[in-house]
């Protein structure tokens, strides 16, 4: 058994549960395989969340509640500490927990994302195992309704700190969960790099990968988003942290007319765009505006600059990703080397078993 948490409905054999709960998963032979959440009406019909024979208490409290520390506990080891109280408690299938995604912001307010159907059904019981360990803000969003709610008292504003910079957060109004932490370590890494340069920090958002610029002591930097209320948040995250820098500018605008257009004079651009491949289908037309992108930042990027290049399309993997911008590399006729390729933090865990969540890739490159 390789430990793979998705069931797909064509490796089932006869008929497939029509009920959204929680199912068991038994071999040919009549050996149970373990449990998982059902969801009848995707083609992933189960997703184990517990491998081997049910417990003896079955899945109680204390089950659940066993889950959420084992979470918790790597979070506190690898990344929890006085400089940061945002991160992901619980990344779905790479803890173990398919179906379920939850991230904390300035350590007491969760964003409680179910997935499908059948972890909806246990909000409760997550709100329960929350508040115990005691977050006291918790907001619910579920995949398939447009809005989602406070099932707590609603904050009069919701921030975070990461690695000792604060950042406001939309949870209601935001991309995903309002922030996007996966990307903390790269962001870290732009900081360091960004000493004395012009930065261009492309698809900014909230103006993330802007603010750890500022911080590392670049000298301009350029945030620029299809989105003025993101333009916006972000100009709010640089006053937060440098109300005296004042070479920060958004410009809110369409990031491939953007990049095609912009000067030659960036020594820094940083891509860091939405998922293009929503499913495999799209994976021809993604790759043909992953290309785009890189290619008009390569040829416009200054000799020596640095370019941080990103995709978090699961459908899009590694390999691809790396042979997509070599055909930017190409065609821009620039000398291109990889500096360090670039991956999520250490709580969005890829589980082994389960290769689907190393979604998020990027490669730093040294542009001649």
């Amino acid at each position: 058994m390789q430990r793979h948490a998705w069931v797909f409905s064509g490796a089932i054999e006869g008929a497939v549960t029509k009920s959204v709960g929680i199912a068991e998963v038994i071999d040919p032979t009549g050996n149970v395989l373990g449990y998982g959440f059902s969801d009848p009406e995707s083609q992933i019909v189960c997703r184990i969340f517990h491998f081997g024979p049910k417990p003896e208490t079955g899945f109680n409290l204390s089950f659940w509640r066993s889950k959420f520390q084992s979470a918790l506990d790597l979070r506190t080891s690898l990344v929890i500490d006085s400089k940061t109280d945002t991160y992901r408690l619980l990344h779905a299938e790479g803890d173990f927990f398919p179906g379920l995604i939850i991230d904390i912001y300035g350590g007491k307010t969760a964003f409680l994302h179910t997935l499908i159907d059948a972890t909806k059904q246990w909000t409760k019981t997550w709100l329960d195992i929350l508040l115990e360990l005691g977050y006291t803000q918790v907001y619910h969003k579920h995949s398939h309704d447009k809005e989602g709610k406070w099932l707590t008292e609603k904050p009069e504003e919701v921030a975070g700190l990461e690695n000792g910079l604060k950042f406001f957060v939309d949870l209601e109004k935001g991309q995903k969960t309002g922030f996007f932490i996966d990307q903390r370590d790269n962001r870290q890494l732009i900081k360091n790099l960004s000493k004395g340069r012009k930065v261009l920090n492309a698809f900014s958002y909230t103006a993330g990968f802007s603010v750890y610029a500022i911080a590392g002591g670049a000298r301009e930097v350029l945030s620029v988003d299809i989105s003025k209320d993101a333009c916006n948040m972000g100009d709010r995250n640089v006053q937060l942290n440098f109300p005296k820098f004042k070479s920060h500018t958004s410009i809110t605008a369409d990031c491939f007319d953007y990049l095609k257009e912009m000067d030659e004079d960036f020594d820094l651009v940083i891509l860091d765009p939405p998922a293009f491949a929503k499913n495999k289908a799209s994976v021809d037309k993604a790759s043909r505006g992953y290309k785009e992108i890189n290619l008009s930042a390569m040829r416009k990027i200054k000799k020596g600059g640095l370019l941080a290049t990103f995709s978090c399309s699961q459908h899009i993997d590694r390999d691809l990703f790396q042979k997509i911008v070599f055909a930017a590399a190409v065609d821009a006729g620039r000398l291109v080397r990889i500096v360090q390729p670039l991956s999520q933090t250490a709580d969005h865990p890829i589980n082994i078993f389960h290769p689907e969540g190393d979604y998020l890739k990027g490669l730093l490159l040294y542009v001649e």
